[in-house]
Formats: C-alpha cells, sequence, structure tokens
C-alpha cells in the first residue's frame, strides 16, 4: 500500500502518466509519444494538451524505483515542475488503480486529491501557475517482486481532466 500511495502522491502533485489502450489479455499499448518528459516511468494516457496540469517533467532517483533493502537505507527521490492552466479547488478526485502482473487488481478507488497532494507536502486550492515538487520517500522492503502497472486519473469537481497518468514498475528480488 506504501507504494501505491507514494506513486499516488506523486502522479497528483505533478500528475504524470501513459495512457495504455488495454487489449485482449489486459496487456498495455504504450506510445513513445505520450512519454512524460524527465527520467521516469511515466506516460500520460491521452494527449496532454486539453489537461488542466501541464507537465514539463518528471525525475525520479533512481528509475526505476529499488525496495528500500536494495538501497542500503536510500530514498526515492522525486522532482517535478508544472503548470496549472486554472486553479484546482476543493472536490476534485483521483482514481487509482494498482494491478499487479497484470493478473490481480491491488487497488481500484477514488481518493480525494487535495488529501492526497498533502502526501507530497501540498496544499488545496493548487494555484493557477508554476508548481514544483520535490519529495524523498523510503519504499517499503516487503514490495513483492514482479510487475505492477499504475493509472491515475485526476479530475475537478466539474469533471474536468487535470492529468492522467500510466506507469509501469518492475520490482526485481
Amino acid at each position: 500500500m506504501k507504494v501505491s500511495t507514494v506513486l499516488l502522491a506523486a502522479t497528483s502533485a505533478v500528475s504524470v502518466s501513459a495512457s495504455p489502450s488495454w487489449i485482449q489479455g489486459n496487456q498495455a499499448v504504450i506510445n513513445e509519444d505520450l512519454k512524460v518528459p524527465g527520467d521516469n516511468p511515466l506516460y500520460f494516457c491521452a494527449d496532454p494538451k486539453d489537461y488542466i496540469l501541464d507537465i514539463e517533467n518528471v525525475d525520479l532517483d533512481p528509475n526505476p524505483p529499488l525496495p528500500y533493502v536494495l538501497r542500503s537505507g536510500q530514498t526515492l527521490s522525486i522532482t517535478a515542475k508544472g503548470d496549472f492552466q486554472k486553479q484546482v479547488e476543493e472536490g476534485s478526485k483521483m482514481h487509482l488503480t494498482v494491478r499487479y502482473n497484470n493478473l490481480i487488481t491491488l487497488i481500484n478507488q477514488d481518493a480525494d486529491t487535495c488529501e492526497t497532494v498533502k502526501k507530497a507536502d501540498l496544499e488545496c486550492p493548487l494555484k493557477k501557475g508554476e508548481m514544483k515538487l520535490t519529495k524523498d520517500v523510503d519504499l517499503p522492503q516487503q514490495i513483492p517482486p514482479g510487475k505492477y502497472n499504475v493509472k491515475a486519473e485526476v479530475k475537478t469537481k466539474d469533471g474536468d481532466d487535470i492529468t492522467c497518468l500510466t506507469a509501469e514498475i518492475t520490482f526485481h528480488r
């Protein structure tokens, strides 16, 4: 759960994703044109031109993330920069889906965006204009090895797209 919280906070703060098209077998087809700028595994779900959040870059260190136990006490550092085209008010929602090995849905839930961004040391309303985020997070050592598919859709209370991001992250033993 902590991994999804980290990913949720990162995506909600600077929402980044890759929009996979789901086909038989639940395998994602990733369009490299939708890659989120920076050193990260993120893709936009669709052409981001109509998103409220214009993401300039997102960097993860290390990329890909590694479980805490393998990193001798180091943390996952998230640095992101973006520009909100308009203010994001209370009442915005995020839908998070986390799938394990494309077979098991671990998380399929809605969350209040303003509550979620608090985990990234941000507060609502998210004001129009440039935003920078820097966050360090320890990943738990109990992350089972395998492939995780994450999708975060963030919308205003009126249903306008703030952003939508996807990522595929593989943890090895």
